[in-house]
């Protein structure tokens, strides 16, 4: 950072009593800089919670499926320990196959609950027999998996989980890039409420900037003034939006197995320092669309 950035950052913090009163300390444009920049800090904060949240559920969802398969037996009663027992067999001679297991009818009973409720005669209904396969790093050969299964256990079935595994996490990526998205929108949408701002208290402020310049003030001390006044407009404003998001994300369910995606859309560990940036970007977007609209309106009133 050279001296003059140095000096620079010091006259916006600082500011200058005489120059800011150039600005209007209330109205119309001081009122709608906050609310632009509060609204956009609040909405940010969700865009970036969905953003990241997504981000974990792709992973969550990706490593949970991406080693684990699932055989399905179907076979009538009098055959399914036999068939059982036999793709065991198989699946534990399988290269690539770490571990396998089969369902209790417990276990079974436990997934198929929230469709059929607790009451479900198992023995009575003809429920395929589900066998859990752990995959080695390496993984097996699906191909010549099923077309085992096929020759030995006739009712076996193979899922590797290929084609609910992509879906999940390409939906889980895409909602994590609108979340990114919904953020550089809303920056989009409060710069542009800025300059508006800022180039209506330009235009009411037309004779005293006209005055300001017949007793020699230059355009760069008069600008300055706009921008110190809207940026921190733009600061403060961010920071109770922020802070307001921040309670809304308290709010919202934690993280369950119960409750699926729909559950820990907050932050976690150090995430929940991220927010803190938003404040400081709103004030970086204010900075440079004031700015952009004070020279635009200065050399448009030389």
């Amino acid at each position: 950072m050279s001296t003059r950035d140095i000096k620079d950052l010091r006259t916006l913090l600082l500011g200058d009593a005489q120059a800011d009163r150039v600005v209007p300390p209330t109205g119309f444009t001081a009122r709608l800089t906050l609310f632009a920049s509060g609204a956009m800090a609040f909405l940010a904060v969700f865009a970036l919670a969905l953003s990241m949240a997504s981000g974990r559920l792709a992973t969550r969802w990706a490593d949970e499926l991406a080693r684990s398969a699932t055989v399905r037996i179907s076979a009538p009663a009098d055959q399914m320990a036999a068939q059982t027992e036999a793709a065991l067999r198989l699946l534990r001679q399988t290269p690539g196959v770490a571990s396998v297991r089969a369902f209790t009818d417990e276990e079974q009973a436990a997934l198929l609950l929230p469709w059929f409720g607790p009451d479900l005669p198992l023995d009575d209904l003809p429920v395929p027999r589900l066998i859990e396969v752990i995959e080695t790093a390496d993984g097996f050969d699906p191909t010549g998996l099923r077309l085992r299964l096929q020759a030995e256990v006739p009712g076996a079935v193979l899922d590797d989980h290929t084609r609910w595994r992509r879906p999940l996490v390409v939906a889980a990526d895409r909602l994590r890039l609108l979340g990114w998205v919904s953020i550089l929108l809303i920056g989009g949408a409060m710069a542009a409420m800025i300059t508006l701002a800022a180039n209506a208290a330009l235009a009411a402020n037309r004779q005293v900037i006209e005055v300001l310049r017949l007793v020699g003030a230059r355009d760069a001390y008069i600008a300055g003034a706009f921008v110190r006044r809207f940026t921190l407009r733009g600061l403060f404003g961010a920071t109770v939006g922020m802070g307001c998001g921040l309670l809304g994300i308290l709010f919202l369910p934690q993280v369950s197995d119960e409750g699926g995606f729909l559950t820990g859309l907050g932050f976690t560990g150090p995430g929940w320092l991220l927010p803190l940036v938003i404040p400081v970007l709103a004030a970086v977007v204010a900075f440079l669309a004031t700015g952009f609209a004070a020279r635009r309106t200065l050399r448009s009133l030389a």
